[in-house]
Order: C-alpha cells, then structure tokens, then sequence
C-alpha cells in the first residue's frame, strides 16, 4: 500500500518558481523533443501522465524507482556513496560557496525563515565567512609601502583558458624584514618578488595584494579572486609566513573600433509592420 503514488497538490506556502539556467533550459528543450518523439511513436498506447520526467511510454517514475536507479549510478561511477536527497544539500553548499547571499539559497530551498537555513549549513559559513573577508580584502586592500626586487611576470604556461592561479609566498627574514615571492606551486621559478619592513604577516599578505593588483591593472588583467591560505601553516609558524593565492584572468574586451550599424534591414517590412495595426482597426 505504501508503493502508491498519491498527486496530491502542493500546500501553497509549498510552490515557489526556481530559475533555469541557459545550459538546464537547452537540455529540458531537448528532453521534451526526445519525448515528443517518444509519444508518436507509441501512439495511442503512450500515458498521458501529466509528468516532465517519465518513462518512455510516458508513466511517471515512481520515487522508489528513482532512488534505485540513483544508488546504480553512484555505484557504477565509482564515487563515494551519497543518497538522493543529498543532492539538495549539495546544491545549496555549492550555492552558499558561490557567494550568493543566504536569502537567495533560503527562496530556493523553501525554509521558512534565514535561521533554518543558516543552522543547516554552519559547516560551510566559516568558509563563507573567511572568503567575505578576503574579498573585502582584495577591494580595499591596505597601502603597504614595499620594493619590488624582481618584476612579477605570469608565464604562459601558467594559462590555462585565460585564467592564471599562483601564489604568493611570504617569510620573515632577519629582524622585520619580509620576502615574498610569487610561484605557480612550491619549489617552482619565481615569478616575482617583493620586500617589506615591519609589517607582520598582515602586512605581507596585503602588499602582495597590491603589488599583484598593480600588475593587473598595468597589464590588461582582472584580479578574480584572492583567498588568504595562512591556516595551512601550523598556528605556532603563522607569525612568520603568509599564504596567499590569486586568481587572475585576461580581460580581452573588444573596442568600439570596428563596430558599425547593422545594414541589410527590409525597412519597407518594418514600415508595413508598424502600419499593419491602423489597417485592421480601418477595416473594423
């Protein structure tokens, strides 16, 4: 008895609209065709069920099908094993880290207030919280006044799709003195380094910010995203080292040279276009 369905309508408070992306959009336009295709086909033996996911012959998919056939997936791909309501969670921590704002992933996963969502989702909120303050760090980052020894230079070889990830290495020398170079991985060549005096690791960690900012906005670059990487360090070394990563990219935006206004236009199509109203009021 319990393997019955029952199509109960939703509560009200229960419907809410969820946005598609384009890429979702393309594959639902595809599925409906594939399942167009799948209704001449069976013709008159095909089940008007009233379904967006059905099987071929148009049934609906019983829950306990769908978690069955989920649980095959995950076997088969090798992952570690997750149920089908994790899927959900997944999503809104994936949204969460993204920076969209809670009251966003709140709307979408139907809690009634912000305190539901933010009490499920304490494990992600220092990561949230930690990324906040490296992005706020990134838009107004401290003038540290620092020498530059060696010009940074980003490789091609560190491209990859006009994006570039490198670090920022920073450690106390002799006294306050502080060095920090700039390497795709450790060990790696220098792409570039900088000194500065008396500062302490936040002071390292916000000239490195500058100085890699600097060179973006000299070189056509857009400074993407910067993430402080200090806890990698135990917390007894923290006070002589700084950790920070960049994300870089190429912004390649084309000028207004070039342009011009579309030609070809049918402008006596457009002029009968606008006329075509005024004809069918005439004629009633």
């Amino acid at each position: 008895m319990a393997y019955e369905l029952y199509g109960e309508a939703p509560k009200a408070d229960s419907v809410r609209t969820l946005s598609l992306s384009l890429e979702s959009g393309d594959n639902l336009a595809a599925f409906r065709a594939k399942q167009e295709k799948r209704r001449q086909e069976w013709g008159d033996a095909y089940v008007e069920s009233g379904r967006v996911w059905t099987h071929d012959n148009g049934e609906a998919l019983h829950p306990d099908w769908i978690s069955r056939r989920f649980s095959r997936l995950v076997e088969l791909s090798g992952l570690p094993p997750v149920r089908l309501h994790d899927l959900r969670h997944l999503a809104a921590t994936l949204s969460l880290l993204a920076g969209h704002d809670i009251k966003v992933v709140q709307e979408k996963l139907g809690h009634s207030s912000r305190q539901i969502t933010s009490d499920t989702y304490t494990s992600v909120l220092p990561e949230i919280l930690r990324a906040e303050a490296e992005s706020v760090m990134a838009v107004a980052p401290r003038d540290v006044p620092f020498q530059v020894r060696t010009p940074l230079t980003i490789p091609e070889a560190a491209w990859q799709n006009d994006i570039a990830v490198f670090f920022a290495h920073g450690a106390r020398q002799s006294g306050d003195t502080w060095a920090v170079g700039a390497q795709t991985q450790p060990a790696s060549h220098l792409l570039g380094m900088i000194t500065l005096t008396g500062r302490g690791q936040d002071g390292a960690a916000n000239a490195a910010v500058k100085w890699v900012r600097d060179h973006c906005s000299a070189s056509d670059l857009e400074l993407v995203r910067v993430e402080n990487f200090i806890d990698c360090y135990p917390e007894e070394q923290r006070a002589d080292f700084s950790l920070t990563r960049f994300t870089v990219a190429r912004s390649e935006s084309p000028t207004v040279e070039g342009w011009a206004l579309p030609t070809g236009l049918p402008p006596a199509a457009s002029r009968h276009g606008r006329r075509a109203p005024n004809r069918r009021r005439e004629a009633a």
